[in-house]
């Protein structure tokens, strides 16, 4: 087994350790990126096959690098945005290591740093970046027996309409990938029921300009207060067919069942929470909002965007709505499969060092953990709403990267003489 030494390991090789990398290299901090599969893994592999960016190419991207075969205002599918990370890494000279994976990390006894233990050797690091971002390992709750006849996967398995057995599909979250993958289901001839919960469901665009943009000149990308109501709930806005708003009642009156959160599971019955209503209505507010508060820019700052009333219209109520389904028996609705899109959770177990709270969340600041050296990169809300985004985890990387700097540089310190 080999045995090295350098100053930072960088777990992880999709964006955020690329980013971290990048600013290493232009302080000269000797460092290793360490990633178990391939660069972008995620995009590539655990994602499905129709999967596009969130956000449009101009905006999801890193500040030194543009897609030049791609429109600009478009939304790059997942091979694209894979093989963009992929180009960076090389652009920028990110020592990358794949099918390498971390196993654990500790604490070097009577001495500074940490053991970097992987699959290929030994590292002793006087530093570590956990750079493995938020989609880290499924959730799947635990409610449907896994001994029933039906496929149950999770949303990062699935890939086409192709891959679930005939019959009707359930599936079960109401963020981005729910939405998509429910709209994708409907479109090939399934019969859908989508189950949402609490969500955020923002505009994708308003007269004329995309989302993103307006979070920017609003400044709610680094947002001061933000809205408590939005912290932990599914996030609805996605490029799917070329960008458009998540609107549960569309999609309703397309034909799709929409329910309200699940909660149970009883012989073969699915339990649905009678909160539907409720949690429309709460999506409706913030996109609602959002309106109010670019029109408000719009005439404070004199701006000429076009004005879009359409925009304000909410579509009325298909049946599953205006009385909500409250059980759906799986049998007697032909349902055979479930495809659970309910988020993922951390999973930190390989870093064996005392940095987490009593939930088992990574405690920090700014990304830097209270142990000496030990450095969280890609987690939603780090510094802000961008944190996760490819641009953001970008300006996060470089503050961190500062930071080793200058630690490295107390060290160094020599007193001059007298």
């Amino acid at each position: 087994m080999n045995y090295e030494r350098t100053d930072t390991v960088i777990v992880g090789g999709g964006q955020s350790g690329i980013a971290m990398s990048e600013h290493l290299n232009d302080l000269g901090i000797p460092h290793i990126v360490l990633e178990r599969e391939r660069i972008a893994e995620r995009w590539r592999s655990e994602r499905w096959d129709s999967l596009v960016a969130n956000g449009p190419a101009w905006h999801d991207r890193f500040p030194g690098m543009k897609m030049t075969d791609v429109h600009p205002d478009s939304f790059p599918p997942k091979e694209r945005m894979a093989r963009y990370l992929e180009e960076y890494a090389h652009k920028v000279g990110a020592p990358i290591r794949t099918g390498v994976e971390v196993l654990r990390v500790q604490k070097r006894e009577g001495s500074t740093g940490f053991i970097v233990t992987t699959s290929k050797g030994t590292i002793e690091a006087e530093r570590v970046v956990a750079a493995t971002g938020p989609f880290q390992k499924p959730h799947m709750p635990d409610l449907v027996p896994e001994d029933t006849r039906l496929m149950q996967i999770h949303s990062s398995a699935y890939k086409n309409p192709g891959q679930l057995p005939d019959g009707a599909v359930l599936v079960v979250g109401g963020g981005a990938s729910g939405a998509q993958i429910a709209e994708e289901l409907h479109r090939a001839g399934r019969e859908v029921f989508l189950s949402i919960g609490e969500h955020y469901r923002p505009p994708r665009s308003y007269r004329g300009r995309d989302y993103v943009w307006w979070l920017g000149v609003l400044g709610k990308w680094d947002e001061v207060t933000g809205d408590p109501r939005r912290k932990h709930v599914a996030f609805a806005v996605s490029g799917y067919d070329g960008g458009k708003t998540v609107d549960f009642r569309r999609l309703a009156n397309q034909g799709i069942t929409i329910l309200g959160k699940t909660i149970g599971y009883d012989s073969g019955t699915i339990r649905i929470a009678d909160d539907l209503a409720e949690n429309l209505a709460e999506g409706d507010r913030a996109y609602l909002e959002m309106l109010r508060e670019a029109d408000d820019y719009v005439a404070r700052n004199g701006v000429d965007l076009p004005e879009e009333p359409e925009a304000w219209k909410i579509e009325p109520d298909a049946a599953c709505i205006s009385e909500p389904v409250l059980s759906v028996d799986l049998a007697q609705q032909g349902v055979t499969s479930i495809v659970w899109a309910t988020g993922f959770r951390f999973d930190f177990s390989w870093l064996e060092v005392d940095v987490f709270d009593e939930e088992g969340m990574p405690k920090h600041k700014r990304g830097i953990a209270p142990e000496r050296g030990i450095y969280f990169l890609g987690l939603p809300e780090l510094t802000n709403r961008a944190s996760s985004f490819i641009y953001g985890c970008w300006y996060d990387a470089k503050y961190i990267a500062t930071h080793i700097g200058l630690q490295r540089s107390y060290a160094a310190y020599e007193p001059a003489d007298a």
